[in-house]
């Protein structure tokens, strides 16, 4: 056989190999892109659980009213997380524009819950000499149902909503004129 024509079998099944591994790893970007979930065509993965947030601070139980027009405070903590890159970045939620979100975990995930009521206050929820911000955010329209054991903040990096950071605490819901466990 010729050499020649060895070579150019080579280099096109190399160049076939080549598309084909492209092909390959952008069908597999694809499908796991495809496999994240999204929160209003947003994938959660740009809400990572970062912020060290505390429902009803100062207090013992994290009761939240589901029936009536009620208020929630939540502190947002100063916080220390670890990025991507290893490095340590600090959330000073108190030099942070002021875009919140708070509600059910399904309410938010979905681009829902509820805004704050007013601007907030500064103080030191936890006495770490960090300031934090604790704020005010209407029950009606969070969407809790009942059922469940957290709440989730979300803080939206920019106007778009696309990313930023969430949070997470546990929760006691409670309904109209009753506790938790459904007895008055």
């Amino acid at each position: 056989m010729d050499p020649d024509a060895l070579f150019d079998d080579a280099r096109s099944s190399n160049a076939n190999l080549s598309r084909r591994t492209l092909l390959k790893s952008g069908a597999v970007a694809a499908a796991a892109a495809a496999a994240l979930p999204t929160v209003g065509g947003v994938a959660t993965a740009h809400f990572p659980d970062r912020l060290d947030i505390d429902v009803r601070p100062r207090c013992d139980r994290n009761v939240i009213p589901t029936e009536g027009r009620g208020y929630v405070s939540v502190a947002v903590r100063y916080t220390e997380y670890a990025d991507e890159s290893g490095e340590t970045v600090a959330f000073d939620p108190t030099e942070r524009a002021e875009r919140y979100r708070f509600g059910a975990p399904d309410a938010v995930a979905d681009g829902g819950g509820t805004r704050p009521a007013s601007r907030g206050r500064v103080t030191d929820v936890d006495g770490d000499g960090n300031d934090d911000l604790v704020l005010r955010f209407p029950v009606d329209g969070a969407g809790f149902d009942g059922d469940e054991t957290t709440a989730t903040l979300v803080w939206e990096e920019d106007d778009s909503g696309e990313h930023g950071l969430s949070g997470t605490d546990e929760v006691d819901l409670v309904g109209a004129g009753g506790r938790a466990d459904g007895r008055r």
